[in-house]
């Protein structure tokens, strides 16, 4: 089958949907299928990945690349097209709702979250309006969530298909990688409790509540460290770098700075080093943990104990106690606790990180991408 997947990122450009659509395009390429990609114009070259032709021409995400994108898809005879869909990457505009009634193909919509886009000012009920018509005018709609499953099913959209993502990173440290040695290299010492975040400083991943929960650890007197992986704003919000600067100030006024280290971006492999090298994971989100988050995944693929949080409506594959520990969102005291748990109780620690890692095996990427396909011949044969 010849699949298209339209991306607003992708490789390098750093992102989570970028490393879903790139995951899910080698997995399909390796199943046999010839796979296109199209997404937003840069500078840097995109990954020259086999099976895989990029198309990295859109300048902008308004009405024009609505004509672009079925030019592109008469052009490679495409049998479906896969948008991948999370608002912020098409610059928060309306346009991109449009893309089923126009690419003159069968088109699945994956949907990453089910944030509202701007339209105008005041649009009120436009706003939902707008991704429900996406969903229903789909000849399918994948969630990466059973909530937002959920939510489409009650919206009377009714091709509804859930398909989790996978890790966006591959355990696969450098080389020789020891341990001990990469933590004295970043200044960590051996009785360091190392606490890593990963993903951006985003609002919605609840960084400022762990350096609140870091500073009830430290004034506890444990020895205990933060790792910030990755870079710290993405492309697609730019709401990251005013939240990043924020915390910046927080951990300064607090008098943390020594005790937050930060990697800044980095390739697959030393990003794999950089979580193999933590205690433990915080993942503090304020929505709750779900399966729609890649960086949630990949603590998960390198069996680490993680933190996280509860939601409205918590997936049962992440229940508190099964492979990670669940506290109300927005609560440093007990996001500090449940930390301290994992210090003292290295046992707990472990059984808790092998759970995780069993876990990760039922959200490999060879059975998202089939599943995938199966959507996609349905979508065909209609």
């Amino acid at each position: 089958m010849r699949i298209g997947l339209i991306t607003g990122e992708y490789p390098p450009l750093p992102g989570g949907v970028g490393d879903f659509t790139r995951q899910l395009a080698l997995a399909l390429a390796a199943l046999g299928h010839a796979v296109q990609v199209l997404t937003t114009r840069r500078v840097d070259p995109p990954p020259a990945d086999p099976g895989i032709e990029v198309t990295p021409i859109v300048a902008g995400w308004g009405w024009r690349s609505l004509w672009t994108a079925r030019r592109w898809a008469a052009a490679h005879a495409l049998d479906v097209v896969n948008l991948q869909y999370q608002i912020a990457m098409y610059d928060l505009a309306a346009p991109i709702h449009f893309l089923p009634d126009l690419i003159d193909r069968p088109c699945a919509v994956t949907f990453h979250d089910l944030r509202n886009p701007y339209l105008f000012p005041k649009a009120g009920r436009l706003r939902p309006a707008a991704v429900t018509r996406l969903a229903r005018r789909a000849c399918a709609a994948i969630a990466t969530d059973p909530t937002d499953a959920d939510e489409l099913r009650n919206r009377g959209v009714r091709a509804v298909s859930q398909i989790p993502i996978g890790s966006n990173i591959a355990v696969c440290p450098p080389a020789g990688y020891d341990r001990t040695v990469w933590r004295a290299a970043h200044g960590l010492a051996p009785d360091d409790f190392v606490i890593g975040y990963f993903g951006f400083l985003n609002a919605s991943k609840g960084g400022d509540t762990l350096i609140a929960a870091l500073a009830n650890l430290v004034r506890s007197g444990a020895p205990a460290r933060v790792l910030l992986i990755g870079g710290a704003a993405g492309a697609s919000d730019p709401t990251d770098v005013a939240f990043g600067a924020r915390l910046a100030a927080r951990i300064a006024a607090e008098g943390l700075s020594e005790r937050v280290a930060r990697t800044g971006y980095l390739p697959e492999a030393e990003t794999s080093a950089a979580l193999l090298a933590c205690d433990a994971i915080a993942m503090p989100y304020r929505d709750g943990a779900s399966l729609r988050r890649g960086t949630l995944m990949a603590a998960l693929a390198h069996g680490l104990p993680i933190v996280s949080t509860t939601g409205p409506s918590q997936s049962t594959d992440l229940r508190d106690g099964g492979a990670l520990r669940l506290v109300p969102p927005d609560a440093p005291a007990a996001l500090a606790d449940a930390l301290a748990t994992l210090r003292r109780d290295p046992a707990l620690g472990a059984r808790l990180g092998a759970a995780a890692a069993a876990l990760a095996t039922d959200f490999g990427w060879d059975a998202i991408a089939a599943r995938s396909v199966t959507v996609f011949e349905t979508c065909r044969a209609r």
